[in-house]
């Protein structure tokens, strides 16, 4: 009934900047938390941003100053700005929300499928 859907992965070169959105589709009721993570081969997935119902957001330390996660309510979409890259911050990058849908009366964290953002000259 839902699925979130990310789109703006790629390869860019270290001190380049990239932006991912990810956006909620199907049966969606209202949107609470939503967050990005991401992993990185041989290493835990970690929280790289999250953003609350009215706007509060909190980073990573390793993101502080070049990340800006955002959200458009209107269209269930968020994004992470990401500029000044490097290339520890290659990983693959996942969208997390937690929703309310048709027939829910709670929120379910829902999971994107993931997608690759590359930081390499």
């Amino acid at each position: 009934q839902v699925q979130l859907v990310e789109s703006g992965g790629g390869l860019v070169q270290p001190g380049g900047s990239l932006r991912l959105s990810c956006a909620a589709s199907g049966s969606v009721i209202s949107i609470n938390n939503m967050a990005w993570y991401r992993q990185a081969p041989g290493k835990q997935r970690e929280l790289v941003a999250g953003i609350t119902l009215v706007g509060t957001t909190n980073y990573a330390d390793s993101v502080k100053g070049r990340f800006t996660i955002s959200r458009d309510n209107a269209k269930n979409t968020v994004y992470l700005q990401m500029n000044s890259l490097k290339t520890e911050d290659t990983a693959v990058y996942y969208c997390n929300a937690d929703i309310v849908s048709r027939g829910t009366s709670y929120f379910a964290r829902y999971w994107g499928q993931g997608t690759q953002v590359t930081v390499s000259s």
